[in-house]
C-alpha cells in the first residue's frame, strides 16, 4: 500500500519537479487548494458570528477579518509563486493547460482584489457620509456597490474553479505521487460537503441584513440580494439601529 502510495498516478513516467517549480507548487496548492476556500466558506458562512445574538448585535466583523486575512495571504503566496516561476528555469517546461489555469487565475483574482479596493463607501446609521447623511454605496445599494457585488461574488467562485483545474493540471504534469491526489481531494470533498451541510443549515445568510437588520426603512432590503441561495430575514416591524461602535 505505501508503495502505491508513493508512487506517481502514471507509471509510465517519472514524477520529476524540483527547484522553483518545486516551491511555485507547493506555495500555489496551499493558497488556492487550502486558503481560498477557507476564505469563501468565511464569507459565505459566517455573516452571522456563531453566538451573535442578530438583530440586537449587528455588523459582527469576525467573517470580514477572516475573509480579508486569508485571502490577502493567499494573494501573497500567489506573488511569490509567480516571481518563482518567471525565474530562468522556473517553468520547467509547464503544459499549455497548466498555463491557461494559471495565468486566468492570476487574472482573475488581481479582479477580485481591484474590485474589493474599489468596492466604494459603506454608510449606514454607523458609518455615515462626511455631511451627516447614511448615504454611503453599500448602504444604498448603488450601482458601483451592485457592481462590485457581480464581479466580486461570481468572479470569486470561477476564480476557485480555475484554480481546481490549475492544480489539478500540475500534478499531472508533474506526475504527483497518488497521494497528493487523496490527500487534495480528500480536502476537497470536505470542503464541498461543508458548504452544502452549512448551506442547508441556513447559514448563507446576506450581507446586507447583517450589517443593519431587516427593516425595509433601509434601501438595501428593499432589493433581491444578489447571489445563490442567500438567506433573508422578513422584513422587521421597526427599524433596526446599527451599533455605536
Amino acid at each position: 500500500m505505501l508503495d502505491w502510495l508513493l508512487a506517481p498516478i502514471d507509471a509510465l513516467r517519472p514524477h520529476e519537479i524540483q527547484g522553483a517549480a518545486a516551491w511555485h507548487a507547493r506555495l500555489m496548492i496551499l493558497a488556492w487548494g487550502g486558503l481560498v476556500p477557507c476564505g469563501i466558506l468565511a464569507a459565505r458562512f459566517l455573516k452571522l458570528w456563531p453566538g451573535q445574538n442578530w438583530p440586537q448585535e449587528l455588523d459582527h466583523p469576525g467573517w470580514w477579518h477572516l475573509h480579508r486575512g486569508l485571502h490577502y495571504l493567499t494573494g501573497a503566496l500567489t506573488l511569490i509563486a509567480l516571481g518563482l516561476i518567471l525565474l530562468p528555469g522556473g517553468s520547467s517546461g509547464a503544459a499549455t493547460t497548466h498555463r491557461l489555469f494559471g495565468w486566468s487565475v492570476a487574472g482573475l483574482a488581481a479582479l477580485q482584489f481591484a474590485s474589493a479596493w474599489l468596492r466604494g463607501s459603506k454608510g449606514g446609521p454607523s458609518e455615515g457620509a462626511s455631511d451627516g447623511g447614511t448615504h454611503g454605496d453599500h448602504y444604498d445599494m448603488s450601482p458601483r456597490r451592485r457592481a462590485f457585488e457581480y464581479i466580486h461574488k461570481f468572479g470569486g467562485y470561477l476564480a476557485l474553479f480555475g484554480a481546481c483545474g490549475a492544480i489539478a493540471s500540475g500534478l499531472w504534469h508533474a506526475n504527483a505521487p497518488h497521494w497528493m491526489w487523496l490527500l487534495i481531494g480528500a480536502w476537497w470533498l470536505t470542503c464541498l460537503v461543508l458548504f452544502g451541510w452549512l448551506q442547508r443549515l441556513g447559514l448563507a445568510f446576506d450581507t446586507y441584513q447583517a450589517h443593519w437588520g431587516s427593516d425595509l426603512v433601509h434601501p438595501g432590503n428593499r432589493r433581491p440580494p444578489i447571489g445563490f441561495g442567500i438567506r433573508r430575514r422578513p422584513a422587521a416591524s421597526a427599524a433596526n439601529k446599527a451599533p455605536s461602535r
